[in-house]
């Protein structure tokens, strides 16, 4: 296998064999507190829907990219590529706009009661938060139904035509040039605009945390009354610290999407470039939760410890 080829597949199977252990742990962890503690909160309820949009992306993406970058052919039929790229096209949006209601959610937390416009939404996200996951599931999937006209397993002489995206298991074929810009650019401002709140809405909460960290350094460490506020601050640097990563990875990626709209045929590495760093926030994403939430991370300690007293061995001797 040439260095190129090996390159590649070795970053495909490092981001699948990251995300889909991390996501699955992230899962578990917050459906073993549901279990012990009956209830998890609204932001909880966000993360554990985002891990497991996460987790299926793995599956719907990064497996066969993975599978096809090592040389195996053939994966899909057409039936089968339309649907893969129809289901990583809705997970791809309802990952973006989940970020994006997270860190809404998260700034309307911290902001002060005083404030108008996002203290009335304190009590009605989490009121009508099943209302709202419904509508970001239909608004995903009626702007990702165009994928299904495109997309084919095969090309004719196995040629790849203008205005063809080859994603090596599957190919997505635009009919001209209108289909091909039209096409490119509603899936840019559909992700635009949700980029351009969750940015907002990070400033604000970086704002906010600022603001407070001056009014807190009088406040001993020891006050209790303080506990609670420094558990929010922690979240909320958490969910600033997904929404960076997430406009670093998708930002790249709707880069190289809108400077492939202005070339006829587009290079096999741009398109690899692109699957890769639309792919790579699925493995981060559980990583950082892993690494903040105190819920997640109790939760695998407890795992752990429970593995190991059962692996141990039984070192009582009987008389």
């Amino acid at each position: 296998m040439d260095r190129g080829p090996a390159v590649k597949a070795a970053g495909f199977l490092v981001l699948t064999v990251i995300s889909i252990p991390a996501n699955l742990a992230v899962c578990s962890a917050f459906l073993c507190s549901f279990f012990a503690e009956g209830k998890l909160t609204t932001a909880d309820i966000i993360l554990c829907h985002l891990a497991l949009v996460n987790l299926l992306v793995a599956f719907v993406r990064s497996i066969p990219q993975t599978l096809a970058a090592f040389g195996y052919q053939n994966l899909f039929d057409d039936l089968g590529c339309k649907l893969s790229l129809l289901c990583f096209r809705i997970l791809r949006g309802l990952s973006i706009s989940l970020t994006c209601l997270l860190s809404t959610y998260q700034a309307i937390l911290i902001a002060p009661a005083s404030s108008k416009l996002l203290a009335p939404l304190k009590h009605r996200i989490p009121k009508y938060l099943p209302h709202i996951f419904l509508c970001l599931y239909v608004f995903c999937s009626i702007t990702s139904v165009h994928t299904i006209l495109y997309a084919v397993s095969k090309l004719v002489n196995n040629t790849i035509p203008p205005y063809t995206f080859n994603l090596d298991y599957c190919f997505v074929r635009y009919t001209d040039y209108s289909a091909y810009l039209g096409t490119g650019l509603s899936n840019f401002w559909k992700d635009f605009v949700f980029i351009v709140l969750m940015t907002v809405m990070s400033f604000y909460i970086v704002i906010l945390l600022y603001k407070h960290g001056k009014k807190v350094k009088s406040i001993r460490s020891s006050d209790r009354g303080s506990v609670g506020a420094r558990a929010e601050t922690k979240a909320s640097r958490a969910v600033v610290t997904l929404v960076i990563l997430y406009v670093i990875f998708f930002g790249v990626d709707n880069a190289i999407w809108l400077y492939s709209l202005t070339i006829v045929r587009v290079a096999p590495l741009l398109s690899d470039l692109r699957v890769f760093f639309s792919s790579l926030y699925t493995s981060v994403c559980p990583m950082v939760v892993i690494i903040t939430n105190p819920k997640v991370k109790a939760k695998i300690k407890m795992t752990r410890t429970t593995k190991l007293s059962h692996s141990a061995p039984n070192t009582s001797s009987s008389v």
